[in-house]
């Protein structure tokens, strides 16, 4: 008679859907990295030079403080401290629009300062599809956000159970840590 014996694994496991985010996060720092790439070997001796708006400071503090408060959302979920998750998650999502708002105003502030998409150089034009590209990536990240926000108000989340929060804050995590290089990134090459 044969026997068969299962073989545990050893290490800790992954959930399947943080694997396929973590995949996803991996993808898309290659289309960041080649876009900013692409910007860098593209600068030339007669490069347009222009300086960045005074609000892409304030959204790279708002999305910082952003962050602070989803893992604060996360870390009461995992206490049981429910009416501070939705508090900090409404938190968290009002900061996102903000940062949203601040990158349409920062648009407008260079087209005042006659620095447009198409006719200037390709300085400009990388700007925007840079910004453009994360803004859309962020919008993604907002839709998870109201997701994860109307699931606490519907208590669905325990302390043991919180894996949908915690796929929104990695997310959220990675468009606010793509940002600040991003926004470094724009203030070495400019």
């Amino acid at each position: 008679m044969i026997t068969v014996t299962q073989r545990e694994t050893e290490g800790p496991k992954i959930h399947p859907k943080k694997a396929m985010l973590w995949f996803s996060i991996v993808s898309m720092n290659m289309i960041f990295a080649g876009l900013t790439s692409a910007m860098f070997v593209s600068k030339s001796d007669n490069w347009f030079s222009f300086d960045l708006p005074y609000t892409l400071w304030i959204s790279s503090a708002v999305i910082l403080v952003s962050s602070i408060t989803m893992q604060q959302a996360l870390h009461a979920a995992k206490n049981g401290a429910f009416s501070k998750v939705r508090t900090m998650m409404m938190a968290t999502l009002v900061l996102g629009l903000t940062f949203t708002a601040l990158q349409f105003v920062s648009w407008v502030i260079l087209v005042q300062h006659n620095v447009f998409f198409v006719g200037n150089d390709t300085s400009a034009s990388f700007l925007y599809v840079i910004t453009a590209a994360h803004l859309a990536h962020l919008l993604f990240g907002l839709v998870a956000l109201v997701v994860s926000w109307t699931k606490s108000l519907k208590n669905k989340y325990t302390p043991g159970q919180t894996v949908g929060l915690e796929l929104t804050a990695i997310f959220w995590h990675f468009l606010d840590g793509l940002w600040i290089y991003l926004f470094l990134f724009l203030l070495y090459i400019r």
